[in-house]
């Protein structure tokens, strides 16, 4: 549930050193309390960037088979913000270099891109540039956490409480409110059933 949040991070590549003194990493190996850390410490380094895109625009493009379209147009829009020289972004597609072809021209072509599977990873600017997307994304969950109450969890479908939370949201037949990305996969199997009609019902 929530946004998706697509994060960019630009510096001048003599600060790649200090971007990895400072802690940048890829954010899923880093606690919410060192994400906040490095975040805070971004801004001395370089310029963030952060795209914010509504469940509703992700369910679009999902139901049209566009997410991936969707993530290089994202990424397309960031790059051209920023204006680097060089833009390393996370592979979106199983191609590495198709993928990197298809956002560099997006872009508008003055920028070279490499795009590489797990970027966020084994380059540490790609590692800043998903802090940012993480602590933003939290940022907004917390938010979402204050209208809807504690019982929303992480957001993330591999959280029970969350399930749980959309199950009951969802029980009396109410339909999917717009801050779930009713798109997903795991809505399939969280959306209640309807009762099999029978003929006699038909003919009552």
């Amino acid at each position: 549930m929530g946004p998706l949040v697509v994060g960019g991070f630009c510096l001048p590549a003599d600060r790649i050193e200090e971007l990895v003194a400072l802690g940048a990493k890829d954010s899923k190996a880093l606690t919410p309390r060192a994400r906040e850390r490095v975040f805070g410490g971004l801004g001395a380094l370089g310029t963030l960037g952060a795209v914010v895109l509504s469940p509703r625009t992700v369910d679009r493009a999902v139901v049209h088979g566009r997410l991936n379209d969707l993530e290089a147009e994202t990424f397309a829009r960031l790059i051209r913000e920023l204006a680097p020289d060089v833009a390393y972004v996370d592979a979106c597609d199983p191609n590495e270099h198709r993928f990197g072809l298809r956002v560099s021209r997006l872009a508008g072509g003055s920028t070279r891109v490499v795009a590489r599977h797990h970027a966020d990873r084994d380059y540490p600017v790609v590692g800043a540039a998903s802090i940012v997307a993480k602590v933003r994304r939290d940022r907004a969950l917390a938010r979402l956490r204050e209208e809807l109450g504690d019982d929303l969890g992480s957001g993330y479908p591999s959280d029970r409480r969350t399930i749980e939370f959309v199950r009951s949201v969802l029980a009396d037949g109410r339909p999917v409110p717009p801050w779930v990305r009713g798109s997903w996969a795991t809505m399939q199997r969280v959306k209640p059933r309807r009762p099999a009609r029978t003929l006699d019902g038909f003919l009552a």
